[in-house]
């Protein structure tokens, strides 16, 4: 016997009804309740055996003392249909529009995919929901739906699910303008009197329209003669971005590794690194004598080879299949890190990027991330509160948002 609960919502509901079923003797076969803004569904599968009668009498009175709805539906086993094709597909808008929901729920369902169930992830900083889906060819899906991700404005991530959702995982990030909102060779430029001609071979560059190798050697020739000391006043100049330490925080405690891996410089990244307790850090090294920059990097150049050699590397040390790593960038020199990865996530990147990654994310908050891997703000939230950290207060709406 299927049986179907609903109403407002209270402490003693569900004990109420097991309390009723109990003096009957049914057999429990499966049991789901949901809360929605105070609204309880409770379904249940009981095998009642040969108290079927006295199993509707005494769940009908329950329900009419408690002033809730009571279905019952006799006849009803168990579905022998088999869950295959198993997604979660994440969609995270700021503001998430009625429009854009219906775009993915009709892309998904012409795709021949049914949705299992649908809960919010996150309300602020950007509201994210999430489908668990299944029938569906993850590859063709992703595909599908980043159509709709750019007619729409909404970042889409689309990963396999089940028990590819879970377990522990390494997470490798890009440095300059992913973990933090800076080009360290910039602000190094700016003591030289060249930053505005550093800043222009950098974002062309990031564009792929550049050697990142070549484009690198250049940059770094401009800062010729700059005292070591210079690198003092950048790592005290340098801002994270917001949500940084929110996600490698948060990743830490699921016991994960994370590492960071950049085409910049290892002096000022180590320093960052061991602030936010990440695990790798893998970036250029400058050359020095006498206490000044040469304007040469020493061995091999980290460049968009060496950052995916590197994330190989670092999945090897912990253990883990490619499949369980994730990837984080904004730049052309990321994208064979986002391609070797099982996620590859592109981070308010140029378009170039986008196209390429697994999925984006459009908003400037890093720990957006972690809403992709189907972890929720309350537990976030919930976890902070737990050891004492402060939580952020949530962003002021802007109009029309």
């Amino acid at each position: 016997m299927l049986v179907t609960i609903s109403g407002d919502d209270r402490p003693g509901v569900t004990s109420a009804f097991f309390d009723a079923i109990a003096d009957v003797g049914a057999e429990v076969r499966d049991l789901e309740q949901v809360v929605v803004r105070g609204h309880l569904t409770l379904a249940m599968l009981l095998a009642p055996g040969a108290a079927e009668d006295r199993l509707r009498e005494v769940l009908t009175a329950v329900g009419r003392d408690l002033d809730l709805k009571v279905k019952l539906r006799s006849g009803t086993g168990d579905s022998l249909r088999q869950r295959s094709g198993r997604a979660a597909v994440v969609v995270l808008g700021s503001p998430l529009r009625a429009t854009a929901v219906a775009a993915v729920t009709a892309r998904i369902a012409s795709h021949g995919a049914n949705i299992d169930r649908i809960r919010r992830l996150a309300r602020y900083p950007v509201t994210t929901v999430e489908f668990d889906v299944s029938g569906a060819d993850v590859d063709r899906l992703r595909r599908e739906l980043a159509l709709e991700s750019s007619i729409h404005g909404i970042d889409i991530s689309v990963a396999a699910g089940g028990l590819a959702r879970r377990g522990r995982r390494l997470v490798v990030m890009d440095v300059d303008s992913t973990l933090i909102q800076d080009e360290v060779i910039e602000l190094l430029a700016r003591h030289a009197g060249r930053e505005r001609e550093v800043a222009e071979v950098t974002e062309a560059a990031m564009r792929g329209e550049l050697d990142f190798a070549e484009s690198l050697r250049q940059r770094v020739a401009a800062l010729e003669g700059l005292p070591i000391t210079v690198l003092d006043d950048v790592r005290a100049a340098v801002r994270f971005t917001p949500g940084a330490r929110t996600l490698v925080r948060t990743l830490k405690r699921l016991g994960f590794t994370v590492a960071v891996v950049s085409g910049g410089f290892i002096e000022v990244v180590e320093d960052l690194a061991r602030e936010l307790d990440i695990d790798h850090a893998h970036a250029n090294r400058l050359e020095v004598r006498d206490g000044v920059l040469t304007g040469r990097v020493l061995g091999e150049i980290v460049d968009r080879q060496g950052k995916a050699r590197a994330l190989r590397r670092f999945a090897e040390e912990a253990g883990l299949p490619l499949s369980r790593t994730v990837a984080i960038g904004d730049g052309a020199n990321d994208l064979d890190m986002l391609e070797t990865a099982g996620l590859g996530v592109a981070f308010n990147a140029k378009p170039v990027v986008r196209e390429q990654a697994d999925t984006s994310v459009t908003v400037p908050y890093l720990d957006a991330v972690l809403y992709l891997l189907g972890i929720t703000r309350e537990e976030i939230e919930e976890a902070d509160a737990a050891d004492g950290t402060p939580t952020p207060a949530p962003p002021i709406p802007q109009p029309g948002s």
